[in-house]
């Protein structure tokens, strides 16, 4: 079937490619990337409408996508009633709230809230107009079969048979592969193939064809793009993770452009074999998208509701820290230091390991730990990106024959490396594989279904991770001041100082990386920490640090961790240490860690489904059917930038992210800590807030589904079933335990211990990061002179005294 346009149509509009063009920009930047199960790591849903406000983007969603982003309104009721939201903290929301029509008054806020019983309507796309019109749900259809190619076409080793067409576009690759499908015809859809085939063999060009017939005047076109790629939204998101990486590396992606071409290219063709049952519906819906999306009252009215929400915790943490954690006066030379990441598991195991000696200090620091490696491997040819996402590779290490020779690194390089999983997951291999292992893994099976499995641990033994490059002694000096400034780490070294990283050691759960290191692009922080170790234990950095005014003691031994965040045991990379060690000093630190461990796995039990007690935990990590091995990052609330004594008598009950830092020595280097503080930590726990909240609010969208239900697709994600929808974002079992919610969705709150005026000047350079706090998807509140938290960001660069607003109030 041939598809002829009038060329009158394009002739309205000169500019009409550019317009389509602008439409393709705004609708691809509104999708959050999400990466591979690789390597997980969480991302903020909402990342492309941070230049809007929550109740304008839940109207976008539920117009949009027919989902709701903010919690139910009689949630905001009970909070309410029990005083979790506070009557001083709805009318501090209420007055700071930007909108004209706002309710008037406390009263009337909570009376809004118990007569809200619809949320505006979702905008019908075509496709669920022709569903109405033919009682074929050709929805569920266009997902199936763009799931089915996509699933070939994006695989990253589930399956040894790969597609023919893997090697071109996307959009040439679907248009061949939908060129000779014939499940849409034979479903009722005449001439789809021919429709498809006939199309131009470049996805802008076909774009702009198809626009010319479907809506030739552009009307509301940049949001009929977006609710396209909603409508795959999985897929949308893999190809917008595909764009993201190209552009770290200097590249660019059409992937998510070639998306938006077949999802349109199916209205297309469902368009032109039932045009007669669409002249009223198709006009509606394209003036509907036509309309601008303003803030609907009740979503106003609810993201008052949740901002006082979070306003009552601010207060509460205010409160908290000022009464339970008075600052102590500075260690001198503690027996022993411990560096750890920022994650929010951290803090329960930092505030166990320093309530066993006054004698021991903790830090908080990413948990990248400032190098930024791309580490290949042992025996592999595949390079791990252990950094956070926002940033890209300045460093190269490598582990084992890996950090062999540039020729044997080639040779190996070169030679075709399978994932040992792949041959357990090979459609050719695998009913054999059932066949011949599959008796001999029942003993296994058994032995974890009880609890008494060996899953995967770290060895203090395993070979130690180098740089590929020899670096220089400047260079190393330089990574290592930059690095221990970063930390605030430059006096007063303890004789053992434990650079901790983690992981989660899990078992038959494909979102595991999801529970490593957020820091370290979703691996474990074992490799940075040891490279690190290494660096601060050579003599010639040292002797470089000391003409920088960084002294390391002679008997200071930096030792390399790793952090079990499912266990909470702790392996030691002493192995690696090439200076003299204090033995009974070392034997100290392994007991107080696993008296650390100990205690931690005793207040994480209290919180677990089925965990009694400690032995339980650790049976977590080995079972193969266990849907909560440990709760992740559910909780997160709050990032505290500040030294630890501000904080270090209070128990946050794992719900801060904790960065260790010194204002005053900041300040000497222009506050250019801070600026890295805002820019990089912030804006990653930011992002793990905000999948933690849209996996909670929106699960039918953002969230994985049930892990029961989980079927791996080409190793990228999830099905929910065998097909349907790509899931992103968290299951189901890391936000609830059966019964309730045990995240309460909340945008974090960030706490700064420095000048608001330093804070300002790092906002200003910074538009994207100000975008954040001015919309209110993060909150800001900075410490005052007392080490109270007494000061709140209201946007534009304006703060107020907390104390004197509430006194006013």
């Amino acid at each position: 079937m041939n598809i002829t346009v009038n060329p009158q149509t394009f002739a309205s509009d000169k500019n009409m490619p550019v317009a389509i063009q602008d439409a393709i920009d705004h609708a691809t930047a509104q999708i959050a990337p999400a990466w591979p199960l690789e390597n997980t790591v969480a991302v903020n849903p909402f990342v492309g409408q941070a230049d809007m406000r929550l109740a304008q983007v839940a109207t976008l969603h539920q117009r949009l996508a027919g989902t709701d982003i903010l919690m139910p309104a009689n949630w905001y009721q009970t909070k309410i009633s029990t005083g979790e939201i506070t009557t001083a903290a709805l009318q501090q929301a209420l007055k700071a709230a930007p909108y004209p029509d706002k309710p008037a008054s406390v009263a009337d806020l909570i009376d809004s809230l118990a007569h809200i019983t619809t949320a505006p309507a979702k905008i019908k796309t075509l496709a669920e107009s022709v569903a109405l019109a033919t009682r074929t749900a050709w929805p569920t259809i266009i997902n199936d079969c763009i799931g089915r190619w996509a699933a070939c076409h994006f695989d990253q080793g589930g399956a040894l048979w790969k597609g023919a067409f893997t090697t071109q576009s996307a959009w040439k690759s679907w248009q061949a592969w939908a060129s000779n499908d014939k499940t849409a015809e034979i479903l009722g859809l005449a001439d789809f193939c021919s429709v498809i085939g006939d199309l131009p063999e470049d996805g802008r060009t076909a774009i702009e064809k198809i626009t010319g017939i479907l809506n030739p005047s552009h009307a509301g076109l940049a949001n009929q793009f977006h609710q396209a790629l909603l409508s795959i939204n999985g897929w949308a998101q893999h190809a917008r993770y595909l764009r993201w990486t190209a552009e770290l590396d200097g590249r660019s992606d059409d992937t998510i452009m070639d998306l938006l071409a077949m999802r349109l290219s199916w209205d297309l063709a469902l368009y032109l074999a039932f045009e007669t049952r669409l002249h009223t519906a198709w006009p509606e819906t394209l003036d509907a998208l036509t309309q601008p999306i303003t803030p609907a009252t009740a979503n106003i009215v609810r993201e008052i509701a949740q901002t006082a929400y979070e306003n009552s915790l601010q207060h509460s943490l205010a409160e908290h820290i000022a009464t339970d954690a008075p600052a102590k006066p500075a260690q001198q030379a503690p027996f022993i230091q411990a560096a750890f990441c920022i994650d929010v598991r951290s803090e329960v195991f930092r505030r166990a390991f320093e309530s066993l000696s006054p004698d021991i200090q903790t830090l908080g620091f990413a948990g990248f730990f400032g190098l930024p490696v791309s580490h290949q491997g042992a025996q592999s040819a595949l390079c791990e990106h252990r950094l956070p996402v926002l940033l890209a590779p300045g460093l190269e290490a490598a582990t084992g024959i890996a950090a062999k020779s540039d020729a044997m690194m080639n040779e190996l390089t070169n030679k075709t490396i399978r994932p040992r999983h792949q041959f357990k997951t090979a459609a050719l291999t695998s009913f054999a594989y059932v066949d011949a292992i599959g008796p001999a893994y029942l003993w296994k099976l058994a032995k974890q279904t009880l609890g008494f499995g060996s899953g995967k641990k770290a060895s203090a033994a395993a070979p130690k991770p180098a740089f590929k490059t020899s670096l220089d002694e400047n260079s190393k000096c330089d990574i290592a001041e930059k690095v221990l400034r970063a930390m605030s780490f430059t006096a007063n070294f303890a004789r053992i100082v434990l650079l901790a990283g983690h992981g989660a050691n899990v078992t038959n759960n494909p979102h595991k990386s999801a529970l490593h290191c957020g820091a370290c692009g979703g691996h474990t922080g074992d490799v940075n920490a040891r490279l690190l170790a290494d660096l601060l234990n050579d003599q010639g950095v040292r002797d470089g640090l000391e003409k920088r005014g960084i002294s390391i003691p002679d008997d200071t031994v930096f030792i390399a961790g790793l952090h079990d965040t499912t266990t909470d045991a702790m392996t030691l990379f002493d192995k690696d240490i090439d200076r003299p060690t204090d033995n009974a000093a070392l034997a100290k630190l392994r007991d107080f860690l696993a008296q650390a461990g100990s205690l931690a796995r005793s207040e994480r039990a209290a919180r677990l489904p089925g965990a009694d007690n400690a032995q339980a935990i650790m049976a977590r990590a080995t079972n193969w059917s266990e849907t909560r091995p440990e709760w992740g990052l559910a909780g997160c609330k709050y990032f505290i930038a500040a030294p630890r004594s501000t904080s270090a008598g209070a128990n946050l009950k794992g719900e801060s992210f904790l960065h260790d830092y010194d204002f005053r020595a900041d300040a000497q280097n222009d506050f250019a800590v801070l600026e890295l503080i805002l820019t990089a930590p912030v804006v990653v726990a930011s992002w793990i807030s905000l999948q933690y909240y849209a996996s909670t609010v929106a699960p039918e969208l953002y969230g994985a589904g049930n892990k029961l239900l989980h079927n791996v697709v080409g190793g990228i994600g999830v099905y929910e079933g065998n097909g349907g929808h790509l899931r992103t974002g968290l299951p189901i079992q890391s936000v609830h335990d059966g019964n309730t919610f045990v995240h309460d969705p909340a945008r974090l709150t960030v706490c700064i211990d420095a000048p608001t005026d330093a804070i300002n000047t790092v906002l200003q350079k910074h538009p994207a990061v100000r975008a954040l706090f001015d919309n209110g998807w993060l909150h800001l509140l900075a410490f005052n002179n007392e080490g109270k938290l007494d000061h709140r960001y209201l946007g534009d660069c304006k703060w107020e005294d907390v104390s004197r607003a509430r006194h006013t109030d």
